[in-house]
């Protein structure tokens, strides 16, 4: 028998304990739960490494509300439990949908499913846009929910039907909204361009003067022709704009940073 191995990530320890023991009862299930995002993420990392990998993670929409700490990933047992809290065990906070997009990137092979307390369209979309393969109320059925952890193994996208429609408009308008950015993104300069990608990653305007080796002065210029071609008024709007077209950080890992050309 091919088992599936499930990791719960949910912050709320009643109903964590509760989904977990009920999913154990199956014969081909095994359980754990984790109490945080980032014990999730190191609960994903250790697995792969020792070679068991999870299959499906059903993660919380709402994750990160309210966790004082991190409970670690433990094994649940037919009656499930999650660990109690370490003293001092203190911990960023992920939310459910950027956990999604966290795993999609570090872990492609595991299918993820949001749990949420009500039908949210807008979210869901922003969910499937992260990598989620469905999107589930907390209350349906643990019947329905094992259909739905079967079905995304086999490539297959859950939706509530009521959320169908509302889905689908969300994901039209966001796809016409990145239709434009990229429009616009596409008449910056290259130079242009390379400064946009250094704002995404979140640097400041001498960490940007350092890297391209140009002035202040010339790079506070690229920033306000950017600003202006986009139809912005500030690096935070410059940089979602940038996001929805597409456009990823800089890397800031090497060193090496080209000189060619005449700079604009």
């Amino acid at each position: 028998m091919v088992r599936i191995r499930v990791l719960v990530v949910d912050d709320h320890r009643i109903f964590a304990e509760s989904l977990a023991a009920a999913l154990a009862a199956e014969p081909d299930v095994d359980v754990f739960a984790a109490g945080s995002g980032p014990a999730a993420l190191r609960c994903l990392e250790r697995a792969a490494g020792e070679g068991r990998r999870y299959d499906v993670l059903l993660v919380d929409a709402d994750l990160g509300g309210g966790l004082a700490g991190v409970r670690p990933a433990v094994p649940v047992q037919p009656v499930a439990s999650v660990a109690p809290v370490p003293d001092g065990a203190q911990d960023g906070t992920v939310d459910g949908i950027s956990l999604v997009a966290g795993v999609r990137t570090a872990h492609p092979g595991v299918r993820t499913v949001v749990l949420a307390e009500k039908d949210d369209p807008r979210r869901a979309a922003l969910a499937l846009q992260a990598g989620a393969s469905g999107w589930v109320a907390k209350d349906c059925s643990l019947s329905r929910l094992l259909t739905v952890v079967r079905g995304v193994l086999r490539d297959e996208t859950h939706l509530p039907p009521a959320l169908l429609t509302g889905v689908l408009r969300e994901l039209t308008a966001a796809r016409k909204h990145r239709t434009e950015s990229e429009r616009l993104v596409e008449s910056l300069t290259p130079r242009e361009r390379e400064v946009l990608r250094c704002m995404v990653a979140g640097l400041g305007r001498k960490a940007v003067a350092e890297r391209l080796f140009l002035s202040p002065h010339t790079v506070r210029t690229h920033m306000q022709n950017v600003l202006g071609k986009l139809g912005v008024h500030s690096t935070l709007a410059a940089v979602a704009l940038a996001r929805r077209a597409g456009v990823g950080p800089v890397d800031l890992t090497g060193d090496v940073v080209e000189r060619g050309g005449q700079l604009a």
